[in-house]
């Protein structure tokens, strides 16, 4: 008798053990896949900083080529100046040729250094504007998907991309209730920054489309950009001479169309924010003489 009790209260010890260890496992199990979840996400992140890293150092390394081609023109103006210079010392009197031509190099040599200044100043505001952009964005998006909502640099420009799935029903061009939360955030940040321009892009993917309201994907993607504009406009008060909506149809997706997780890739609404430099673009685009 004594042998079976304390074969029974052995028994309830392990089993209690057993169910002790169980629940520690579970939530350790839990814990790590938060932990994991983490990881993951910050490792996105990280790369998403490194590509927009390299993509601004290469714009840098090519700026920074062409001020060191506009040097070595401003060296070799100051020197033929000093030969011409030189040449005429000894005459008592310039023609009034030579006289003008000199005084258009001195010109040309002024213009050439503001215009390097002028260039410098232009980049290094266009990236102090595109980085506090982007972490103003990604603040105020911190609790939205990643999956839902892309935020890049791409050439100099910042793009915030939304899923379908989170602004569209499928094949509508109406805004669905929980991207007003989206577009409020993203409001916020642009009504902020009334210098930037907008423009608000629908994308589709290949699959064809066609019924008593929309024609085709270029129907629905000019569409749905409107719908998002409209939405910034009269919901969010952002000006609409700041906004431009267009539509991309199929003609440009992110990757192929071959597949189920592709197409869903390629349907998306991408609010392109272009800040005003037109001074640091008319300065890229300027012939030289």
């Amino acid at each position: 008798m004594i042998l079976k009790k304390t074969f029974l209260i052995g028994l309830s010890s392990l089993m209690l053990f057993s169910c002790v260890s169980s629940k520690k496992y579970k939530a350790s199990q839990a814990q790590y896949e938060t932990l994991n979840t983490a990881h993951l996400k910050l490792q996105n992140d990280l790369k998403n900083c490194e590509d927009q890293n390299a993509e601004n150092a290469r714009q840098k390394a090519a700026l920074l080529a062409e001020i060191e081609n506009l040097n070595k023109q401003i060296a070799f103006l100051k020197d033929n100046n000093t030969n011409v210079l030189n040449q005429l010392k000894d005459l008592s009197v310039l023609s009034a040729t030579q006289a003008e031509s000199i005084k258009k190099s001195l010109e040309n040599i002024g213009a050439k250094d503001v215009y390097i200044q002028d260039l410098q100043a232009a980049m290094a505001r266009k990236d102090s504007l595109n980085m506090a952009l982007v972490m103003n964005l990604k603040g105020a998006l911190n609790d939205v998907n990643d999956q839902d909502v892309n935020i890049q640099v791409e050439k100099g420009v910042v793009f915030i991309s939304i899923s379908d799935k989170l602004l569209f029903n499928s094949g509508s061009a109406t805004v669905s209730k929980p991207a007003l939360s989206v577009l409020s955030k993203v409001a916020q940040v642009l009504n902020a920054n009334p210098q930037l321009d907008i423009l608000v892009e629908g994308h589709t993917d290949a699959v064809p489309i066609k019924n008593s309201c929309i024609l085709d994907n270029w129907d629905l993607s000019v569409k749905r950009a409107t719908s998002v504009t409209r939405i910034l406009q009269n919901d969010f008060s952002i000006a609409p001479e700041r906004m431009t909506a267009g539509g991309r149809g199929e003609y440009a997706p992110l990757v192929s169309n071959d597949t189920k997780e592709g197409r869903a890739s390629n349907r998306r609404t991408r609010i392109v924010i272009q800040p005003q430099l037109d001074q640091f673009f008319n300065l890229l685009e300027r012939k030289e003489g």
